[in-house]
């Protein structure tokens, strides 16, 4: 490797990195006007856990330890990075995509499972299941999901995962040091950061199907409006699971100069913009709750041509 691809920088990112913690202080500081406050802290907290994404994926260095230091202030709250960062790694593992057990972020059930839950939290997975369930509800299912598996891991004594919650805590510091100096109300702030996860859910909301076909289970969303930007073009997601190690910026260039080969490869699963999902699925669900596949290899033997188990 030469000396100058060791010292590459993405500028792009350093810069959205950079300006991002700048606003974010800013807007605190100002205290402009509550409108203000509530509008774009969502935004910039959402835009904060895009970029958590791109420096678990290499960004914008080639050094881990100088990207890790950069997200390392969690203006989101809730999530440790190290644990988003090794369970999205383990997301990417694309043979397992929307199992159940095996992808950390699937939002399928077992059918054998499903049936043994209380008819209330039945009721929640399926109003889960349509957008605005998913911004509603989604936030805090993932929350209570996410403890309550690192509790137990922690209690079973996985010291990574304890590591990343002590890191977690200890950049918590300074952020709540300063809310207080600046007078912003805790409950409030927690509020924005469930809204921020709330936009993510957008993205998340149908990224990945069950299907038989490894490639067709991730979709495209041909959008370049204000949610691209937040997601960090990371709706061309066949593109970005085809090739995890391309920045942010890369993404849509790669895409439209091999348009039909990814849509042929995902099968056509493919949305023209975030408006035409609100359009179809903000009341319904896309899918049912139990993962389909799961549900006909357990009614009847299917080939699965040696591609993938689901």
């Amino acid at each position: 490797m030469s000396s100058k691809s060791k010292l590459r920088i993405e500028w792009p990112t350093l810069a959205l990195i950079i300006s991002c913690y700048l606003i974010w202080l800013l807007v605190l500081y100002s205290q402009v006007s509550v409108v203000l406050l509530w509008m774009a802290l969502p935004l910039l907290l959402a835009l904060h856990s895009s970029l958590q994404h791109e420096v678990l994926h290499g960004h914008p260095t080639r050094c881990s330890a100088f990207n890790e230091a950069l997200v390392f202030i969690p203006l989101g709250v809730f999530f440790p990075y190290q644990r988003f960062r090794d369970l999205h790694l383990i997301h990417h593992r694309d043979e397992q995509l929307t199992d159940p057990y095996a992808d950390p972020e699937s939002h399928y059930q077992d059918p054998q499972g499903w049936q043994q839950l209380p008819t209330a939290m039945r009721d929640i997975y399926s109003f889960n299941n349509s957008l605005v369930g998913r911004m509603l509800v989604g936030p805090a299912l993932s929350i209570w999901r996410g403890y309550k598996a690192d509790t137990r891991a922690m209690l079973d004594g996985d010291w990574a995962i304890v590591r990343a919650y002590v890191l977690h805590f200890v950049g918590l510091v300074p952020m709540f040091w300063l809310l207080s100096v600046w007078q912003i109300n805790l409950l409030a702030y927690l509020l924005v950061a469930y809204l921020a996860l709330s936009i993510l859910k957008i993205r998340t909301f149908l990224e990945h199907r069950a299907h038989f076909s490894v490639a067709a289970r991730t979709v495209v969303v041909e959008d370049r409006g204000l949610l691209a930007l937040l997601f960090l073009n990371n709706n061309f997601h066949a593109v970005h699971h085809r090739h995890p190690g391309v920045a942010w910026y890369r993404l849509p260039g790669l895409y439209y100069a091999n348009r039909v080969d990814f849509l042929k490869a995902n099968q056509g699963y493919r949305y023209a913009s975030y408006w035409e999902i609100f359009s179809e699925f903000l009341w319904q669900a896309k899918e049912p709750v139990q993962h389909p596949q799961m549900t006909q290899l357990a009614n009847e033997e299917v080939p699965l041509g040696g591609e993938a188990r689901l």
